[in-house]
C-alpha cells in the first residue's frame, strides 16, 4: 500500500501549497506554507478525519458523492482486486467492450426511468451533460433538422465545468473568465418561489407560470432551432430548488409539442439523494436522457454516465451512423466493477429505505430553522436541504460588511468548530446546504440539525 511520507498536518499543507493546484479555489491566496488549508486523511462511516486526527460529520457526503459513508472500502476493495487481477483496462472504442461496463448498462436499465434503455459511459458528470449534448444535435441531424443548435437551461443552474457544459451554466462568475459560449444557451427562471408574489404558492398556478414563461422562449427563438432542455429534479445551485406539482409533466408536453429533448441532470439527485433510484421518479419525470455520476459509485471510483432513451437510441443506432464521440476511460473496467458493487450493497442493506424512513425527521427539522430570523427559506427532498439566508438590509440583502462578518467569517467557522462540513453559499443568495450520506440514522441527522440551528441561531443574534 502506498502511503504519504509526510505525516503531519503542517508538513502536508506545505507541500500542497508549493505543488497542487486547487479546483474553484484562490490558490494564490493560501498561506505560503498552506495554512488555510484542510487535509482530509481518512473516513469512517458518515465521518471524515483531518490530518491533525479530529473527526467531523461530512454533513455534503464529499462532494454529494459518498452516499455509503466511508466504512465499505473492503467490499469496495474485494471488487476491485477481482477486476484488476482479471481486466485493469479495455475501451469502449470502435466495436470493442468488456463485461464491466456491459452488466452495469443492463443493470442501469433495470433502475432507470421508464424507455430509458442504453447507457453511454463517460469519466464525469460534466462530460455527461457534454454527451447529452453531442447525442441530441446528432439525433435531430440524423432526422433531417441540423438546424436545432439552441439549448435552454434556467436561472442559477449549475451543469459542469468543461467548456460545453459551462455554456449551459449560468453564473457569470464562472462564465465570463472564458468568453462566448460554445453552445447558443437560452436561459428560463427555475422553480424557487421564495420572494414570488402569494398566489405562487398555489403549484398549479406556478406551474403554469413557469411552463407559459418557457413556451413563450421557446416561440420566441423559434421551435426549429431548440435542441433540448436541461434541467435538474432539485436544482442544486440557488439551493435545493424543488419543483411544483406539475412541472415535469409539463416540461415533457413541450418537448414533444416542439420536438426538443428532454435532459434531467441526475448528477447530484440520482442513487438515493432524494429517496428514490432517479430524482426525476419523485416528481413524474419522463425525460429523454439522464446525466448521472457521483453517487453512481458511491465516491469509490470516478465514473458519469448519460443514460438514453430507446427512441433517442433508435436514432442515432440507424444503419451507418456513427455517434463520433467517446472518452478514452469512459466505462473503465475498475469503475465499473466499483459501480455494480455499490448498486448491490444499496439494495442489500436498503439504503433507499433509510432515506425514505428518515426524510420525514429531517424535513421537519429544517423547516424548523424558518423561524430564525436570519432564515427565509428552507427547501430540499430526501437528505439534500437548503436554508437561504436573509440579512439585515431591506428585501432581505446583507450589508458588505455582515456579509463579510457572518456569511465569510462566523457561520463556516462556527459549522467547523462544532464538528460538521456543510457548504456555505457566499453569493448574491447566501445560502447553508447539507446533504450528508444517505447511511446516517435519525440520532446524526438531528445532530446535524441541531448544529445548523446553533450556529444559525448566534448569526441571527448579530444582525
Amino acid at each position: 500500500m502506498i502511503t504519504s511520507t509526510r505525516s503531519s498536518a503542517g508538513e502536508l499543507s506545505a507541500t500542497a501549497a508549493r505543488h497542487l493546484l486547487l479546483h474553484m479555489t484562490p490558490n494564490g491566496s493560501l498561506g505560503p506554507e498552506g495554512e488555510d488549508l484542510f487535509v482530509v486523511r481518512r473516513g469512517e462511516g458518515p465521518y471524515v478525519e483531518d490530518a491533525d486526527g479530529r473527526r467531523y460529520i461530512d454533513g455534503l457526503s464529499g462532494l454529494y458523492c459518498c452516499q455509503l459513508g466511508y466504512s465499505y472500502g473492503p467490499e469496495f476493495a474485494e471488487a476491485a482486486e477481482k477486476q484488476l487481477r482479471e481486466l485493469c483496462y479495455s475501451p469502449l472504442w470502435t466495436g470493442s467492450a468488456h463485461p464491466a461496463a456491459i452488466e452495469l448498462a443492463e443493470r442501469l436499465s433495470r433502475i432507470a426511468p421508464v424507455d430509458i434503455e442504453h447507457t453511454f459511459f463517460s469519466g464525469g458528470g460534466a462530460e455527461a451533460v457534454e454527451t447529452a449534448w453531442k447525442i441530441a444535435r446528432r439525433h435531430h441531424a440524423l432526422n433531417g433538422e441540423p438546424g436545432r443548435t439552441k439549448a435552454i437551461a434556467r436561472r442559477g443552474a449549475y451543469h459542469g465545468l468543461t467548456i460545453g457544459a459551462l455554456s449551459l451554466t449560468d453564473d457569470p462568475g464562472l462564465t465570463d473568465p472564458y468568453g462566448p459560449p460554445a453552445i447558443d444557451t437560452r436561459f428560463v427562471s427555475n422553480t424557487s418561489r421564495f420572494g414570488l408574489a402569494p398566489e405562487f404558492a398555489d403549484d398549479t398556478a406556478f406551474t403554469a407560470h413557469l411552463l407559459a414563461e418557457l413556451e413563450a422562449e421557446i416561440l420566441a427563438e423559434r421551435p426549429e432551432t431548440i435542441a433540448m432542455l436541461i434541467a435538474e429534479p432539485v436544482q442544486n445551485r440557488g439551493g435545493c430548488i424543488t419543483p411544483p406539482q406539475g412541472y415535469w409533466q409539463g416540461l415533457r408536453a413541450l418537448a414533444d409539442r416542439y420536438g426538443f429533448l428532454l435532459v434531467a441532470d441526475e448528477v447530484i439527485t440520482a442513487f438515493g439523494r432524494v429517496g428514490e433510484w432517479f430524482g426525476g421518479d419523485l416528481y413524474g419525470a419522463r425525460p429523454d436522457m439522464v446525466t448521472v455520476a457521483k453517487g453512481i459509485t458511491a465516491g469509490y471510483a470516478p465514473m458519469g454516465a448519460t443514460l438514453v432513451s430507446t427512441q433517442v437510441a433508435e436514432v442515432i443506432n440507424r444503419p451507418g451512423a456513427v455517434l463520433n464521440h467517446g472518452y478514452t476511460f469512459a466505462g473503465h473496467p475498475l469503475s465499473a466493477a466499483i459501480a455494480l458493487r455499490n448498486l448491490e450493497i444499496m439494495e442489500r442493506d436498503r439504503i433507499l429505505d433509510n432515506v425514505r424512513g428518515l426524510q420525514d425527521n429531517l424535513a421537519n427539522r429544517m423547516t424548523a430553522l424558518t423561524d430564525l430570523r436570519i432564515v427565509g427559506d428552507v427547501r430540499g427532498a430526501g437528505f439534500f436541504y437548503s436554508c437561504e439566508l436573509v440579512g439585515d438590509l431591506d428585501g432581505g440583502g446583507f450589508s458588505d460588511r455582515a456579509r463579510a462578518d457572518l456569511i465569510v467569517g462566523l457561520i463556516p467557522r462556527r459549522l467547523r468548530e462544532a464538528g460538521l462540513l456543510a457548504r456555505v453559499y457566499n453569493r448574491s443568495a447566501p445560502l447553508v446546504q447539507i446533504a450528508p450520506p444517505l447511511i446516517s440514522d435519525r440520532a446524526l441527522l438531528d445532530r446535524i440539525a441541531a448544529i445548523v440551528a446553533g450556529t444559525l441561531a448566534e448569526a441571527s443574534a448579530r444582525l
